[in-house]
């Protein structure tokens, strides 16, 4: 055993081991484990930041979950359903939700001088979160739904006052076409602008509910149903599944999954661009730690076979050059891991990749800073490059120590 010894600390420590290491070889390998882990890194990153910032903007206009009456159908006229419903109360207790808000929404034509273009009014109390509009306010501020009297200023998106030719302080018309037409006039008191243009931003006007129970003689107990907030948008279904037991047969419950598929699906199909990502890059390092290590079993013939004639079984000396393939591929981790988050961290702190955001929802190239992710990540790659290695390990057991001996 002395010399499986002598053998493990050629290559793990001391000076053969920052011999060894400078071999091309080696260094390819290393490189190979590295370049595919901070691939891995970045690509995961990236799409969980992307779907992470794109939930979070529908879910300013449709929240995680929304509720309301069974019998309401698709269009944008609502039923109304009383704001006190005695199962708020239940929701609140259930785990993962964190936010209860009800909303109204109505139709219209918003007409000014000289265009018009058709815009959704989406009412909202006092009990909103205006959190993330206010980190997307461009000018202006977001209107007073505290005040005693229904408020008329609105919040209009970037994109409907730059068609329009509108700005702050600006009034327009909307017109709602309904039995007999009803017109009403607002005031612009805050612009926002969140990147969603053609499903959100060109659309939807935010305004005191207190207007759209008037404009539809509801009164101010009535609302067109509850949008609910999670702590976590990837439990939303299990959380939805609890609501839909706990409002009864009369509600409707959905996911905004379930409002929006078209988005939802789309960032669906960014999860099969990252395994096959994933699947690449530990192919290509696994491939070269093969080569790798069959290279330092074959420069090391010699030693086998010594180890052999002094009774050494083909088992241990597999550990070892198993044992010198895994320090190979943590040190590629290391450093995969030190490439991967440095350049995620420069790219969220700094935006160096810009986006159209026209086109992607988003400015620059969004990064989600995961530690499951991170972890599951190099577990994964750790685990399947190890196993990827034991196959090509029992030519060792091919090696005769007599031919070897013979030649030396």
């Amino acid at each position: 055993m002395a010399f499986e010894s002598f053998i493990a600390d050629r290559f793990i420590r001391g000076a053969g081991n920052k011999s060894r290491l400078k071999q091309p070889v080696i260094r390819l390998a290393i490189i190979s484990v590295a370049l595919g882990v901070s691939v891995m890194i970045i690509a995961v990153m990236i799409v969980t930041g992307f779907k992470n910032q794109i939930t979070e903007k529908v879910a300013c206009f449709a929240a995680h979950i929304r509720i309301n009456s069974f019998e309401s159908n698709n269009s944008l006229e609502e039923i109304p359903i009383d704001a006190q419903q005695p199962f708020l109360a239940s929701l609140k207790t259930i785990p993962g939700i964190t936010h209860i808000q009800p909303y109204a929404q109505k139709a219209g034509i918003l007409k000014t001088a000289t265009e018009f273009e058709g815009i959704v009014l989406k009412g909202v109390s006092p009990d909103f979160d205006f959190s993330f509009l206010k980190d997307h306010l461009v000018e202006g501020k977001i209107p007073n739904v505290l005040s005693d009297s229904a408020t008329f200023n609105v919040l209009v998106s970037s994109n409907l006052c730059n068609k329009l030719l509108l700005k702050t302080g600006d009034s327009f018309l909307v017109y709602f076409l309904e039995n007999k037409k009803k017109v009403r006039k607002f005031t612009i008191s805050g612009i926002y602008k969140t990147g969603l243009a053609e499903e959100f931003d060109n659309i939807y006007i935010f305004c005191d509910l207190r207007v759209i129970q008037k404009l539809n003689s509801w009164n101010n107990n009535q609302v067109a149903g509850f949008e609910i907030f999670t702590d976590d948008f990837n439990n939303a279904n299990q959380i939805n599944e609890l609501v839909s037991q706990k409002t009864g047969y009369q509600f409707n419950s959905k996911t905004i999954h379930d409002i929006y598929p078209q988005i939802f699906n789309w960032l669906d199909l960014q999860n099969i661009n990252v395994f096959i990502i994933i699947a690449l890059m530990i192919l290509v390092a696994g491939i070269n730690m093969i080569s790798t290590l069959l290279i330092i079993i074959l420069e090391n013939t010699t030693p086998i076979g010594i180890l052999k004639s002094l009774g050494a079984d083909n088992r241990s000396i597999r550990k070892i050059f198993l044992q010198v393939a895994l320090y190979i591929i943590l040190r590629g981790l290391i450093i995969g891991n030190v490439i991967g988050l440095s350049l995620c961290w420069l790219q969220s702190r700094f935006q160096i990749i810009k986006l159209p955001q026209e086109s992607y929802y988003v400015s620059s190239v969004p990064v989600n800073f995961s530690i499951q992710g991170l972890l599951l990540i190099n577990l994964l790659a750790l685990i399947i490059c190890f196993l990827m290695l034991i196959i090509p390990s029992n030519i060792i057991g091919k090696i005769s120590p007599a031919k070897v001996l013979q030649f030396e």
